[in-house]
């Protein structure tokens, strides 16, 4: 009897000690927050409303063009079509550089060699290689636009024997790109009030507006050059017009409707 009195608060310690520990052991868990409400629509179903459509569109005169032109060589090895290309296209680079365009405004954009082989006679026959045919593409940046003529005669002059494309833009578009979106704007809020008149209701203020505004893309210009025939029109130059360039902006405008 005497043994089973004493040990009896000892295993009372025990298991007080386990059930402390077990309970220290417990990791705590921070408080999470409230997730934010979800963001009320600009426009609730339930507005009276009036939805538009304008477009703008401003012309103006470019005031840069973009000259693609090409020297093309062939001969019978393609080492020595490129290093007669390369020769030839040096001479219409520094006649460029010579008349007033900077070096950085000289880009070549596409190079290329490839066989060319004469037309078969017969189906059954081989092929014949002909040579290799070596084609440098450069790109000129004009920023005058009255020398454009000038410059392409002065290329053609040097050797190049491909004008592949001229194209007209605007160096600064987002100056045009305001006004036609000004322009759509207008024309929008126009719209709205015919037909809330026409309705009979009274126009409120705007609850929401969208645009999708389009830049202006340098327009190709078909190539109809006229060369001037050595020793019978020495001082006429290629005439060259360029084009306006249009710039449209489109928006889309919800004014709401004020009373019931």
């Amino acid at each position: 009897m005497m043994s089973v009195v004493r040990t009896a608060p000892l295993l009372v310690l025990l298991m007080s000690g386990a059930l402390t520990f077990g309970a220290q052991a417990q990791p705590r868990v921070a408080p999470q927050p409230a997730p934010p409400p979800p963001l009320a629509p600009a426009v609730s179903p339930l507005d009276r409303t009036i939805r538009v459509e304008g477009m703008g569109e401003v012309k103006v005169a470019p005031d840069e063009a973009f000259i693609d032109l090409a020297l093309e060589t062939l001969a019978p090895t393609a080492k020595a079509a490129a290093e007669e290309n390369a020769r030839k296209m040096d001479k219409v680079v520094a006649a460029l550089v010579q008349a007033g365009i900077p070096r950085k405004e000289i880009e070549t954009r596409n190079y290329s060699v490839y066989p060319e082989y004469q037309p078969q006679p017969r189906p059954e026959e081989a092929a014949k290689l002909r040579g290799y045919r070596v084609s440098n593409q450069v790109e000129v940046h004009v920023r005058e636009l009255s020398r454009v003529g000038t410059l392409l005669d002065t290329a053609l002059g040097a050797g190049a024997n491909r004008v592949d494309s001229v194209r007209f833009g605007l160096s600064k578009p987002e100056v045009v790109q305001g006004d036609a979106l000004r322009n759509a704007v207008e024309r929008a809020r126009q719209s709205a009030q015919v037909l809330a008149t026409a309705l009979g209701v009274k126009l409120g203020p705007v609850l929401d507006a969208s645009t999708v505004s389009e830049p202006p893309r340098p327009l190709p210009m078909v190539a109809r050059f006229e060369m001037a025939r050595a020793g019978s029109a020495a001082d006429v130059t290629t005439p060259i017009q360029p084009e306006e360039q249009t710039v449209t902006a489109r928006v889309t405008l919800i004014f709401a409707i004020e009373g019931r």
